[in-house]
């Protein structure tokens, strides 16, 4: 507890086990060394392994904790940096064990997580299934990235960038096919089956908003949700600045789909495939907890509303949704390889229910 002199108190959190001690204060700003700081105290007032309380003059402690400032050059430290994924963020790419995968029985071969990127794809395929492209029939492989499955070495063959989802395609055997990020998924598989929801006289418009979503999403995810959900502590600055992003993009599509069915029209598109397991699953509450409360979409956006409810009653996104799944009360299913693998989610859910 730093108290700046008569009138305001900042707490602070001193790492005493690192080789660079380091103070915290409340808004998660770092001092990259204590030993600076020691002509600042003018008492010292307790003293213990894990904490301690300093006085400073008010004039010297708005210096030294204005900002971060950043070092000529940056240097990743190992450690925990504050959120769930801090075990598997590194700066540096390729594989970190020798892993191969897995290969199903189908041409088409998906390795993948059940996050809105993986939806995408799952529920692409789902879709396609449904509308009978026997063809598109696959095998689901589910990838833990929180226990670094992605880095394994034949994960990084398929996708050098080690991201979910990933996709071969084993139908021309002499020449397989790899495919990574999500919306080129998409284009390859649509494309790949005669324009299967990539209708022809709206093609570039699709392409419009399924590009959109692609550059719009990490303001979503990377940004407002990991400040918001993710981060060790809640900061007012990158809250407030990817809450008003994103509320704008909100009111984009929102815009759009003021006189539409769906994003383009009439016509059900992987453009709304692309766009729906994040802002659909986000405006239903399905993300970041009560953020959909907090960005008060019920009374801003009901026209997204409308359109996110519409979409999660389609059969194929309520299979392709829980494909890749391991977690959550809503529908597991971790790898897929037949329809009749959701034969027994419904089976474990009704059981479920019963015992209830």
């Amino acid at each position: 507890r730093i108290i700046l002199g008569t009138r305001t108190t900042i707490t602070v959190r001193i790492d005493l086990g690192s080789r660079h001690p380091c103070v915290y204060h409340k808004r998660s700003m770092r001092v990259p060394s204590i030993i600076r700081l020691s002509h600042s105290f003018t008492a010292i007032s307790r003293f213990s392994a894990s904490s301690t309380v300093l006085q400073m003059s008010s004039a010297s402690a708005a210096s030294e904790f204005a900002a971060y400032v950043p070092p000529k050059v940056w240097v990743w430290e190992k450690g925990d940096e504050g959120n769930k994924f801090a075990s598997i963020n590194r700066p540096t790419a390729g594989a970190q064990e020798e892993k191969q995968l897995p290969i199903g029985k189908h041409a088409l071969q998906l390795h993948s997580l059940a996050t809105p990127n993986g939806q995408k794809v799952t529920i692409l395929l789902e879709e396609m299934l449904a509308a009978g492209i026997e063809a598109a029939d696959y095998d689901a492989w589910i990838v833990d990235i929180m226990k670094g499955e992605q880095f394994g070495s034949g994960f990084v063959d398929i996708n050098p960038n080690s991201k979910i989802p990933t996709l071969m395609d084993y139908s021309v055997k002499e020449n397989p096919v790899r495919v990574f990020e999500s919306g080129s998924i998409l284009l390859y598989l649509s494309e790949k089956f005669n324009g299967a929801f990539l209708p022809a006289a709206k093609r570039t418009e699709v392409m419009n908003w399924l590009f959109w979503q692609m550059g719009s999403a990490p303001y979503l995810g990377g940004g407002f949700g990991h400040f918001y959900a993710y981060a060790a502590e809640k900061q007012k600055y990158p809250i407030e600045r990817f809450a008003m992003e994103i509320k704008r993009q909100l009111d984009v599509l929102n815009n759009q789909l003021a006189d539409k069915e769906y994003m383009v029209g009439d016509e059900y598109t992987i453009a709304d495939i692309a766009i729906w397991p994040w802002y659909g699953n986000f405006v239903l509450g399905k993300l970041y907890g009560d953020a959909a409360t907090f960005l008060n979409v019920e009374e801003d956006f009901p026209h997204v509303l409308r359109w996110a409810r519409m979409i999660a009653e389609r059969p194929g996104v309520k299979r392709g949704r829980i494909v890749n799944k391991s977690w959550g009360d809503d529908g597991q299913l971790p790898n897929r390889h037949d329809a009749s693998d959701f034969d027994k989610v419904e089976v474990a859910e009704e059981a479920t229910s019963a015992k209830l």
